[in-house]
């Protein structure tokens, strides 16, 4: 192994604050060599201001080694869908991230569906069900059912995709994990193959799950979303489950 990916809401913190023993497993993990990547659904927040935040909470970040849904996204939309006229449904500013992306509130060539959050009422999604029956095509930063807050679950996205799908009669092309191209992307930053990266998250199936049909290891943690009965009905075997980020470098010592 030489490189590690790591989700970070429910993983690294909850509510961008640290789990018990994260900033010191993340440094051990630097510390034995290991390249590592933070890869993220969050939609919330920028790269900078993600890494900053961590920053401050003292773990050892810098913008470069975070990458978002929406940067993903940005990438996305510049191959497949050059110059299109997008509308964005999504709580949070993170225009800073979707670069060049031509921002609109009618006439859309693609709807683009970032994270659920207070702008997620009826208005707003009628709306991109308009543009979607006018021929626009559907782009999802991710399929994230839900998120792991200081005050429970929180519904996400993934909760309202599919009735936009099945009322549009259209499949979203979805460039967060659990896509391949999302991976495929962290593992080119770090110029590391996928057979020898390891990929940690609390989502089974986003984060680990995808992972490992991507080719990586994948280590699910019992924090965040995580919840007992997602595990015991999980669509695949989990190559490592560990209680916690803070058990990851034990993990990696016999490898090296």
């Amino acid at each position: 192994m030489r490189a590690v990916l790591i989700d970070i809401d429910g993983v690294l913190t909850m509510s961008w604050k640290p789990l018990p023993g994260a900033v010191e497993a993340l440094h051990a993990v630097r510390a034995a060599g290991f390249a590592v990547a933070l890869v993220t659904n969050t939609t919330s927040r920028t790269r900078a201001s993600i890494a900053a935040t961590l920053s401050e909470a003292g773990f050892e970040v810098g913008a470069e080694d975070v990458l978002t849904a929406p940067a993903a996204t940005a990438a996305h939309l510049a191959e497949h869908h050059p110059g299109a006229r997008c509308l964005l449904l999504n709580s949070g500013d993170v225009t800073a991230d979707l670069g060049d992306v031509t921002l609109v509130e009618e006439g859309a060539d693609v709807v683009v569906v970032g994270g659920a959050g207070p702008g997620f009422d009826y208005a707003a999604l009628n709306r991109a069900f308009g543009e979607l029956q006018r021929g626009a095509r559907l782009v999802a930063m991710h399929r994230n059912l839900y998120w792991r807050t200081d005050a429970g679950l929180q519904l996400d996205s993934g909760a309202f995709l599919p009735g936009l799908e099945r009322a549009a009669r259209v499949e979203a092309e979805v460039t967060g994990k659990p896509s391949p191209a999302f991976f495929a992307a962290a593992l080119g930053r770090l110029g590391v193959d996928a057979g020898r990266a390891l990929m940690v998250g609390d989502d089974i199936e986003s984060d680990v799950l995808a992972a490992q049909r991507a080719g990586l290891t994948g280590v699910l943690v019992r924090t965040g979303k995580y919840q007992p009965e997602t595990h015991e009905n999980a669509s695949g075997t989990l190559d490592h489950v560990l209680d916690s980020f803070a058990d990851v470098p034990a993990l990696l010592r016999p490898a090296r």
